[in-house]
C-alpha cells in the first residue's frame, strides 16, 4: 500500500478553500526536545486502540501535555488503551510512525477511527497539523479544522483527562 503524500493534503485544503499558514522546518518524529519554535503550539497525534484491538482512536493533544491513557480509557469506558502498531498506522491512515496526522482520516472510509481532541486545542482557536510530511507544519483555524474533519467523515469528540 502506498503511503499518503502532501499533494493529497493540499488538494483537500484547496477543495474546501481552507486558508493555512505553512512553516517548513527540520523533520519532527517526536514532540520531545524540539530545538526550534513554531508560531502556534505543536500538536501530538496518537493513534490508539482498545484492548481488543477493534476500536481505534486518533487522539490530538498539546505537544507539552502528557497523554494519560488510563484516564482517557476511563472517559471512553474502555478497559485499556495502547498505541497502535506501525502496520495499523499504514493500513488505517496511510502514514508511517512519526508522520501521524488527522489528514490521514481521509483514508478511513469505514470509520474505524474515532477522533478525540483535547479541549485545550479548541480553546487556542488554531490547530497545527502536517501535510503527510513531518518537515512542514500547517496552521489552520479550529473552525476550519472541524469543517475539514466533517468533510473527511469524522466529527471530533472533545476530551479532558
Amino acid at each position: 500500500m502506498a503511503l499518503a503524500n502532501e499533494t493529497e493534503a493540499y488538494q483537500i485544503l484547496q477543495e474546501l478553500d481552507i486558508d493555512y499558514q505553512r512553516y517548513d522546518h527540520q523533520a519532527i518524529t517526536s514532540g520531545k526536545n524540539l530545538d526550534f519554535s513554531l508560531p502556534n503550539p505543536p500538536v501530538k497525534n496518537l493513534l490508539l486502540q482498545n484492548k481488543q484491538g477493534k476500536q481505534f482512536y486518533l487522539y490530538l493533544l498539546p505537544n507539552e501535555k502528557r497523554a494519560d491513557l488510563s484516564a482517557l480509557a476511563q472517559v471512553l469506558e474502555e478497559k485499556r488503551l495502547t498505541f497502535a502498531k506501525a502496520q495499523q498506522l499504514e493500513e488505517l491512515l496511510h502514514v508511517s510512525a512519526g508522520t501521524v496526522t488527522p489528514l490521514g482520516l481521509m483514508f478511513d472510509k469505514k470509520n474505524r477511527i474515532k477522533l478525540l481532541v483535547d479541549e485545550n486545542l479548541k480553546e487556542l482557536g488554531v490547530i497545527s497539523l502536517h501535510p503527510f510530511v513531518n518537515s512542514t507544519t500547517l496552521s489552520i483555524s479550529y473552525q476550519d479544522f472541524e469543517r475539514l474533519m466533517l468533510r473527511l467523515g469524522h466529527d471530533s469528540k472533545l476530551v479532558s483527562d
